[in-house]
């Protein structure tokens, strides 16, 4: 008599069940190809202030939320506060200047000149009038001799140019400087002027204020050091700039596009957040030294960034790992 087959029993024969908990477990440790690996990435702002200086006040801690506007730092400004000053002091002289040129000779000079004016015109009416009495007298014989008419007339040419004269220094004194003069003096006061800005821009440099809401990272300098020019003393880390890198296997790059949304779920938080794709590399991270046959591309790896709203993006934490899932296109 044959023996019947174990299998046939309705028992699972050693070999196969072997062989279906391997399947079970291959099938179960799959890993889902929908979901990336990836960490979360800051670019940090480095607040420095382009000159140097002893660091007079620290106003931020690190690992604080500051605002916009907030101000970070001061460094020593008492050269700068010196050069403004000295050259808001020059411009007043210069716009002085400028003033006074543009009036002319002061009031009492021109009162001056006004009554030499008067006066000469006096003597030329006295002269005028002797010349017509020695012009009658020369009409009857031996009246008066002809050098007493020479003379008077002489007088009165004298007394003319005199008035003349002295009309033109009134008409000048209440010109005032020529033109070119004061185009000198109005080129001196545009440059000064600009000397101004700029002095107050450095003196407005040795103080830094937060550009944007943002997390103070990193202080870098302690009240009393000495600040190179341009070194970084606050670092800070604003929301906006906070993002996610994720990197993508060659097969699936060409599913995803740029503004596609994905979900990043994040060790210890329950809900996913849910970010856009704002870049993908146009490079593969790691290139094999073969020819890209179907195994080799299957080893191309391409990076892509996604970014959050500000408001979710502050509960990243840069260096942070993260699992990324890609959303159909159209949700």
């Amino acid at each position: 008599m044959i023996a019947p087959h174990p299998c046939r029993q309705g028992r699972i024969c050693p070999v196969l069940s072997v062989v279906l908990c391997l399947a079970l477990f291959t099938s179960c440790s799959r890993p889902d190809r929908k979901v990336l690996q990836g960490y979360v990435e800051g670019e940090f702002v480095y607040i420095a202030s382009p000159l140097a200086g002893t660091l007079e006040a620290l106003q931020v801690r690190r690992g604080t939320q500051v605002k916009a506007g907030t101000p970070l730092f001061q460094l020593d400004s008492t050269p700068e506060q010196a050069a403004r000053d000295e050259t808001e002091r020059k411009l007043a002289q210069a716009r002085a200047n400028l003033e006074d040129v543009k009036k002319g000779k002061r009031p009492s000079e021109i009162e001056s000149v006004g009554a030499q004016l008067k006066q000469a015109r006096v003597a030329l009416a006295l002269s005028e009038k002797e010349l017509g009495r020695q012009e009658t007298l020369m009409r009857t014989p031996g009246a008066t001799a002809e050098l007493e008419y020479l003379r008077a007339r002489s007088v009165r040419d004298q007394n003319t140019q005199r008035v003349a004269q002295l009309e033109a220094d009134l008409k000048t004194a209440q010109l005032g400087s020529r033109s070119d003069q004061i185009s000198a003096v109005e080129a001196n006061v545009r440059a000064l002027e600009a000397a101004l800005k700029k002095a107050e821009w450095e003196l407005a440099q040795k103080r830094q204020a937060a550009p944007d809401d943002a997390l103070v990272s990193d202080t870098l300098y302690r009240e009393g050091e000495w600040v190179p020019a341009g070194r970084p003393v606050v670092v800070l880390l604003p929301p906006g700039n906070i993002k996610v890198r994720a990197f993508v296997p060659e097969t699936q790059l060409g599913t995803i596009h740029a503004g596609d949304r994905l979900r990043v779920l994040v060790d210890g938080v329950l809900q996913p957040v849910t970010g856009t794709v704002s870049f993908i590399s146009p490079r593969a991270e790691y290139t094999p030294p073969v020819i890209y046959s179907q195994e080799s591309r299957s080893k191309l790896m391409f990076m892509i960034e996604a970014v959050f709203d500000p408001t979710v993006a502050a509960g990243l934490h840069p260096g942070q790992p993260v699992d990324v899932q890609l959303e159909p296109r159209g949700i």
